[in-house]
């Protein structure tokens, strides 16, 4: 009862000892992903103002990083994908937050089966965000589907512009490369899930929150205050998703409450603590841990 209890005062007892100090403003960029939503429930809780945080939203994976990388977000929540291209121009760049692990929330979705594809002579049409952790995914499913001698047509769009595709009117096999909540409103038009992050891919996918050291460390107050807000939201999240539910509704795509819960399925959240196995994934990912709060 005790650390119920201490849970639903953390975020009062930040905010008021942030109130008397004012903090350089930090800018974080986030796309539509269920696993950032104690993000966005913290933003709508009204957590972030005293500590002068500015969460942007974006639909786009890619335009997330590119917006980070000239300069306009000071920290952003991505996949190790992004980190791995970033990292290169910015070798302090390290993650300093853990949010989830994929479990079936990033997938390949299709107008043919698995069988079909491999059996077919028309060129694949395939639908991604191709600067983004989409392009690994769908290297991944050719390679493990035998499919690299089909002759595939690369289309990259962002996942709103995806997520408008029906399958009525495509006259070529398709298949579309996206994550939760997009999925959602794919399957309403008619595609189906060939594999995913949990089933049919052994693919190891983590969210965090990336930044420099030199962020970090001129902003260390602030990340370490986050750090216990995010904390906070998912154990809201995890005592009363229906109350969660209701205040990041706004940025989730129009989905039910229903269609929410599915979403939780499909990740699994790491916030906390980090398994001996996803420590050793993250090792093989080249993702140093020494820096997470």
């Amino acid at each position: 009862m005790f650390n119920i209890l201490m849970l639903l005062l953390i975020p009062l007892i930040l905010l008021t000892s942030c109130t008397s100090k004012p903090y350089d403003k930090l800018t974080i960029s986030a796309t539509t992903w269920v696993g950032y939503s104690p993000l966005f429930y913290a933003k709508e809780k009204g957590w972030l103002k005293p500590l002068n945080i500015k969460l942007l939203h974006l639909t786009s994976l890619s335009e997330n990083m590119y917006l980070y990388e000239v300069g306009n977000a000071d920290a952003y929540v991505g996949t190790q994908y992004e980190y791995s291209v970033l990292v290169h121009k910015m070798p302090s760049l390290i993650p300093v937050m853990m949010f989830d692990r994929s479990n079936g929330g990033d997938m390949i979705m299709g107008n043919r089966s698995v069988s079909e594809l491999q059996n077919t002579s028309s060129t694949i049409d395939a639908y991604l965000e191709m600067d983004s952790i989409n392009n690994t995914l769908l290297k991944d499913f050719i390679e493990r589907y035998e499919l690299q001698n089909k002759k595939i047509d690369y289309i990259n769009k962002d996942q709103a512009t995806i997520a408008t595709l029906d399958v009525i009117g495509l006259s070529r096999p398709t298949i579309i490369v996206t994550y939760n909540p997009y999925d959602m409103k794919l399957h309403k038009k008619g595609f189906k899930e060939l594999v995913s992050t949990k089933e049919g891919l052994d693919l190891f996918v983590v969210d965090a929150l990336f930044t420099t050291e030199e962020v970090l460390y001129k902003h260390q107050e602030q990340f370490i205050a986050l750090k216990k807000l995010v904390d906070a939201a998912v154990a809201d999240l995890e005592r009363d998703p229906k109350a969660f539910y209701s205040v990041v509704k706004p940025y989730l795509l129009e989905l039910s409450y229903e269609e929410f819960e599915s979403s939780l399925s499909k990740i699994e959240w790491i916030n906390q603590t980090l398994s001996p196995e996803v420590k050793t994934r993250m090792r093989e990912a080249h993702l140093p841990i020494r820096d997470l709060l």
